[in-house]
């Protein structure tokens, strides 16, 4: 039997080849973000994280452009309404600083908002808004949406002077947090936009430090057993039915059956037949990718979609006890009352 020796030029050519090969292999790696694992392989999304920022869901007026520069960045969060009044808040008090006016109770004073102070960096973009789709960064309205988020305003606004404790919102009444922190999609707050994720081979829970709510989402094998594992559509809980999937390194949450009193309220609007596709993908050792697409033909003229990132904290959470639900709802409609007959009373 006679053995066939490669040439040294062919010697020579495969190792220059695995040479390359195996430097071409290092780069990637090193750009690539080393990914914590849980032990049954899937990235790992356990620990603190925080959305909060200036950039909001939808642009500013009179904004049109997604991405800004660092320096413009800069300068806008410094003109920023609410930062402005943080800054001017945490200066000293003044001798000639007097309480709010009689009837006036006043809000928060700066030391207990904390709404973030910068424009957030998404994909290594300063970000205007969390809309990417459409390219003007605005919802999407369709006329009966428009017609709905009106009547939405409406209902606010009769909660000044409410009849029952249901004209009030949601949030008014600690049942779910305002300003669409609990998600479907998870948005920014005036303060304690926190969130931690505990994970598991079979399920992921979001708490949300703002108000107290926790998101638990059943994990599946697959999209079609994940969709066909929803409840009846006839429940409708406080943020909606989800169930999540994988796709490669991605979890992926689909959520139907939106609360209809949540879906409401907004500022995300929802009915309960809307679909909300989360997305969530490490970008980074301490950063995760979030990512959600928003279908409900009733209040949008279209599909939307909305990016942010998720950026990791080393501090805990603490437990937000909201005691308005309980002590204060009383003597608000007491106040309210007392108000009514006093309008009575001749004088």
């Amino acid at each position: 039997m006679s053995h066939h020796l490669p040439s040294r030029a062919t010697l020579a050519a495969t190792l220059l080849a695995s040479v390359l090969l195996g430097a071409g292999a290092a780069a990637a790696a090193a750009s690539a973000p080393t990914l914590k694992r849980t032990a049954d392989g899937h990235p790992d999304f356990s620990g603190v994280w925080t959305n909060a920022s200036v950039t909001k869901l939808t642009r500013p007026p009179g904004v049109a452009q997604l991405t800004i520069t660092a320096a413009e960045a800069q300068a806008r969060a410094r003109s920023n309404p609410m930062v402005r009044n943080l800054e001017a808040d945490a200066a000293p008090s003044e001798v000639s600083d007097r309480p709010p006016s009689v009837g006036d109770p006043g809000g928060y004073n700066g030391f207990w908002l904390d709404p973030g102070r910068s424009y957030a960096q998404v994909k290594g973009e300063f970000r205007t808004s969390w809309i990417v789709e459409p390219a003007d960064g605005q919802l999407p309205f369709s006329e009966a949406g428009r017609e709905r988020v009106r009547q939405a305003g409406a209902f606010a606004r009769r909660a000044d002077t409410p009849a029952d404790p249901e004209a009030l919102e949601p949030w008014d009444r600690c049942l779910i947090a305002s300003r669409g922190s609990g998600g479907p999609g998870m948005l920014n707050n005036i303060y304690n936009s926190n969130y931690q994720i505990v994970q598991t081979p079979h399920a992921v829970a979001i708490v949300v430090e703002m108000i107290h709510d926790v998101r638990t989402i059943p994990l599946f094998r697959g999209k079609a057993a994940a969709q066909a594992g929803h409840g009846p559509a006839v429940l409708q809980p406080w943020f909606g039915d989800s169930t999540g999937w994988w796709e490669g390194d991605t979890l992926v949450v689909e959520t139907l059956n939106a609360n209809a009193e949540q879906g409401r309220a907004g500022p995300l609007f929802l009915t309960p037949q809307a679909r909300v596709t989360e997305r969530f993908t490490r970008a980074a050792r301490g950063e995760i990718l979030y990512e959600f697409q928003v279908e409900d033909a009733t209040y949008y003229a279209r599909p939307w979609r909305a990016e942010m990132s998720l950026t990791a904290l080393k501090d805990q959470l603490f437990e937000y006890a909201c005691h308005e639900g309980n002590y204060a709802l009383a003597d608000i409609l007491h106040g309210v009352r007392a108000a009514e007959g006093s309008a009575r009373t001749p004088r």
